[in-house]
């Protein structure tokens, strides 16, 4: 009887430690642990124009050249990989590493980012016409700095502010120029002066 006793003890035992491993396992799949290091190197092989920036206010777009026109002066050539991103495809990028295959790169759902309003830009250094890298210590230009650092310095004498700034989930490629508005403000339909607003824009905006 103590015997069988301790059997079932054991039977219970042991599956009670796999449901918490099970639980761990997905706690663990849900959380930020897995999210893209981006400070850690890691290049892209890119054709010469794949990437397409649209979408940016004025004020951002220009102030993207120039950041593109200084890194250049300083012996670095950057490339913009993304600009104004619609909330579908802000969605799509939230649900990754959470209900679809990948990393999570994320944060941030569809009207919650800055991209949204384009008023936000991402970088990556171009090595060669077909390579592009992401990597902090990197020194190209040879003057014994990261190139990386020396492109946000450049973006904050802009005014940028630099996502690798950020406590909570550091976004290193990431750059935004906010005007001063939250994303509670431009969730409101609130835009800064010189925003091209399309009818969705206006409908909030009457709000």
């Amino acid at each position: 009887m103590r015997r069988q006793t301790h059997q079932r003890r054991g039977t219970s035992g042991r599956l009670l430690l796999m449901l918490l491993l099970l639980g761990l396992v997905y706690y663990i799949s849900q959380s930020d642990t897995f999210r893209i290091h981006w400070s850690l190197p890691f290049f892209r092989e890119v054709e010469e124009e794949q990437f397409e920036v649209t979408g940016l206010h004025p004020v951002v777009a220009e102030k993207q050249n120039q950041l593109v026109e200084r890194a250049r002066k300083s012996g670095i050539k950057i490339i913009i990989t993304e600009g104004y991103r619609s909330e579908e495809r802000q969605d799509e990028l939230f649900e990754q590493g959470r209900s679809t295959a990948g990393q999570i790169v994320t944060s941030a759902r569809g009207g919650e980012s800055y991209h949204n309003y384009g008023l936000a830009i991402d970088f990556a250094i171009r090595v060669s016409a077909d390579k592009v890298i992401w990597d902090m210590d990197y020194d190209g230009n040879g003057n014994g700095k990261s190139d990386w650092m020396e492109i946000v310095e450049i973006a904050k004498e802009l005014g940028f502010e630099w996502g690798g700034d950020w406590a909570s989930f550091p976004d290193y490629p990431h750059l935004q120029y906010d005007f001063g508005y939250s994303i509670a403000e431009l969730q409101r339909g609130k835009r800064p002066p010189g925003y091209e607003l399309n009818a969705k824009d206006l409908e909030a905006s009457e709000d």
